[in-house]
């Protein structure tokens, strides 16, 4: 079982490192559709009749991708209307997801840790700062392997 969530980590990590490259990219303000339909000498009008809707709708496309309230749908179809292929997918901060769930687990680890330690000082019983950082580790690696629900909480 751990390792094939391992593998499943390792699979999806494959599938998304294209977009990667893309996380730094700057969205144009006025959005891609307008970029693109103005890169390319298209009025609103002609980008309409691609689309079968008016003028104004266009337009008020232009506006939702802006704002970011258009649907994927949407952009789907802008995209074959372009003659182009709308692509979306995720890029995790930690750059895979391999990390992104060691940081997490490690995370999940610190707080479990430091409440018992906490719980064992009002005890007199404490545990010295490197005890507690093997504990944190170990505890993590546990958490990362079995994948364990809390780890989204």
């Amino acid at each position: 079982m751990r390792n094939q969530k391992k593998l499943l980590l390792e699979q999806l990590d494959r599938k998304l490192m294209p977009f990667q490259d893309l996380k730094n990219l700057q969205v144009p303000h006025r959005g891609w559709i307008h970029t693109i339909r103005i890169s390319l000498n298209m009025t609103l009008q002609q980008l309409g009749f691609r689309l079968n809707i008016s003028r104004q709708g266009v337009q008020d496309i232009e506006k939702r991708e802006s704002t970011g309230s258009i649907t994927i749908k949407s952009l789907k179809e802008i995209g074959n209307a372009l003659d182009m292929q709308f692509v979306y997918g995720f890029a995790p901060n930690q750059n895979s997801f391999e990390k992104f769930v060691e940081q997490k687990a490690r995370e999940v680890a610190y707080k479990i840790i430091q409440r018992t330690n906490q719980n064992m000082k009002l005890e007199d019983q404490g545990n010295s700062e490197e005890r507690i950082n093997d504990a944190i580790e170990e505890l993590a690696k546990d958490i990362k392997h079995e994948m364990r629900r809390p780890l989204w909480e």
